[in-house]
């Protein structure tokens, strides 16, 4: 069984085509990637993985052959620049400290071009998993609060919760109360 990283062949090649049928059809990668994924028995991110390293093997024949007349290519990884990877992080940080999303902030910091949206959004995602610490920094510097982490806030989820059904419990039983006072106030009498 001939493979190419990790696909046969056939496998290879009728991803290649499914890709490529569906991008003629108007469909986008990303649909393609999860529809093939689902069907095929395999993570979307996988597939579009596989998809993307397969198209980089431009030495091998066998590659070649199964792309032959099909106008599939990847575009060039633009990695941000330090300065460019501060100034995204300043940006979003400024957003959300008005209260947005992060992705209500990318949105509006990439002023809706869909390609900037995605490698800001996934940038940000990068960075807060992998150098929580600059994103700490870059906040301390722009005077914004500290972006919390997932147990923070699922902390602070929990509490809330925990509150609301003292709350509520407390209402019910001051309510019982209540109608106690009021019973006897009316001498027991109902």
């Amino acid at each position: 069984m001939n493979k190419i990283n990790g696909y046969t062949e056939e496998e290879a090649a009728g991803l290649i085509e499914y890709i490529y049928t569906g991008r003629n059809a108007g469909k986008t990668l990303s649909y393609l990637f999860e529809t093939y994924g689902k069907a095929h028995n395999r993570a979307k991110g996988s597939v579009r993985n596989y998809y993307y390293s397969f198209l980089k093997r431009t030495g091998d024949e066998r590659v070649q052959k199964i792309l032959e007349g099909k106008d599939l290519k990847a575009g060039a990884i633009v990695p941000f620049t330090e300065e460019e990877t501060d100034e995204m992080l300043k940006k979003v940080l400024h957003e959300k400290s008005k209260g947005m999303s992060v992705r209500r902030a990318i949105r509006n910091i990439s002023q809706g071009d869909e390609k900037l949206m995605l490698r800001m959004q996934n940038k940000y995602r990068n960075l807060l998993k992998k150098q929580p610490e600059r994103v700490r920094a870059a906040a301390v510097e722009a005077g914004v609060p500290e972006e919390k982490s997932f147990l923070q806030r699922k902390l602070e989820r929990e509490i809330d919760a925990l509150y609301e059904r003292i709350a509520s419990d407390l209402k019910e039983e001051n309510r019982r109360l209540r109608a106690e006072l009021e019973k006897l106030r009316s001498g027991g009498k109902e």
